[in-house]
């Protein structure tokens, strides 16, 4: 049946997710990126490991426009409980043809998703495994920061801009190292942007997982971005695993921002045997007419070896020293007060409000501490007007 959705005090009509399935896109779903796996035999002995309470009633989805594609999934708009979603559905759209490689893959990032609570990460609401599975996270109405740099060549962005961006991936990604996770594809097409510009939303975690030393999966990423130790040179027999670990999305972090700041596609015009042949061999996109600051972040964060690639927590810092470079602080004078000295002070007496003649001990005691008082209250209050001229610049980082 169709949905009854309340928005703006006005109703609209959307089918159900099973509705939707059914009657709209169930063709569809196969006949896209997934025909690759059609073959395959269905795998109805995978048993999921999701909390009851991440789940959702699938009835109470309703699906509208197609807004996203993936390799494994496609992603609508919808609306869960009169609120507006994003809706990832796992191709195909029944639950027991899709590869058990791709439950795990399912499983993992709805669990991890799950655990993630950070502005710029992107939120998760819900997941359904039945008819089809299915993930809802917030809704971000912006384009990715790929299409958002497609739209955009072949000229640059502010640097302002691109720095402040990165900055905000880099938070999302500290915060994501602190909490033992590795995202392992951290690309533009991965990465969100809101309306407006100003915010971003890491996002697709179907890669990711948590961290455990020596046992990382070889190869998970995506060429162009992968770091040179997930290359394998050599055939790897089964059962063995790649020793690698976070730092590989320092590396990935590395050519993001590079394309940030240039608006170029890194290796353009190489195939991926041939991205990986040039990154192994410590070929890197070229620094030319890049800040020196910035040439330097991305020769650490995409070198060679691993133990010298920075942690995040410190390309934060280094990040938000740049920005603090290009935004420079105004300051203003401050009010210039004269002040009587102690011995004009001794030498005259103060009348008071009823004309009577005080001590002068007393009054200039009085008018010191008053002085002393209201130097700390301008002190403090000019520390916080200096912080807000910050912020509205940096914030102003974000136009163009």
């Amino acid at each position: 049946m169709e949905g009854r959705v309340l928005l703006n005090e006005q109703e609209y009509f959307y089918p159900s997710l099973t509705q939707f399935l059914q009657h709209n896109t169930l063709s569809h779903l196969r006949s896209t990126t997934y025909e690759a796996d059609d073959e395959e035999e269905e795998d109805n002995s995978f048993v999921f490991n999701i909390e009851q309470s991440l789940l959702v009633d699938p009835a109470h989805v309703y699906v509208e426009k197609m807004i996203g594609e993936g390799s494994y999934s496609v992603v609508h708009q919808g609306f869960y409980k009169n609120k507006a979603v994003a809706v990832k559905i796992i191709q195909p759209a029944k639950t027991s043809a899709v590869t058990r490689e791709h439950k795990e893959k399912f499983q993992r990032e709805v669990n991890l998703l799950a655990r993630m609570k950070h502005d710029n990460i992107l939120k998760f609401i819900g997941a359904s495994v039945e008819p089809t599975m299915v993930i809802l996270t917030e809704l971000v109405r912006g384009d990715t920061l790929q299409k958002f740099l497609w739209n955009r060549r072949p000229g640059r962005l502010d640097e302002k801009l691109s720095l402040s961006l990165a900055l905000s991936i880099a938070q999302a990604m500290e915060y994501l190292h602190a909490n033992g996770i590795i995202h392992r594809d951290l690309k533009p097409s991965n990465i969100l942007l809101t309306e407006d510009t100003k915010e971003i939303k890491l996002a697709d975690f179907g890669l990711a997982r948590e961290e455990i030393m020596d046992e990382m999966t070889c190869e998970a990423g995506t060429y162009r971005w992968m770091a040179p130790e997930l290359f394998s040179r050599d055939p790897i027999p089964n059962g063995v695993k790649k020793h690698y670990d976070h730092k590989v999305d320092v590396y990935s972090f590395a050519i993001v921002t590079w394309e940030l700041m240039t608006n170029k596609v890194p290796f353009k015009g190489r195939d991926n045997i041939s991205v990986a042949y040039a990154a192994s061999k410590n070929q890197r996109p070229s620094l030319e007419n890049l800040p020196e600051e910035v040439v330097s972040l991305l020769r650490s964060c995409w070198d060679e070896d691993p133990k010298v690639r920075p942690e995040f927590s410190e390309i934060t810092v280094t990040l938000t020293k740049l920005l603090e470079k290009l935004c420079p602080i105004e300051t203003t004078p401050t009010d210039v007060v004269e002040i009587e000295d102690s011995s004009r002070l001794a030498a005259n007496h103060v009348i008071n409000k009823t004309g009577s003649k005080r001590n002068v001990k007393e009054d200039s005691d009085s008018l010191a501490a008053t002085e002393k008082k209201r130097k700390t209250e301008k002190k403090r209050k000019k520390r916080g007007k200096t912080l807000t001229r910050f912020l509205r610049c940096l914030g102003n980082c974000f136009s163009f």
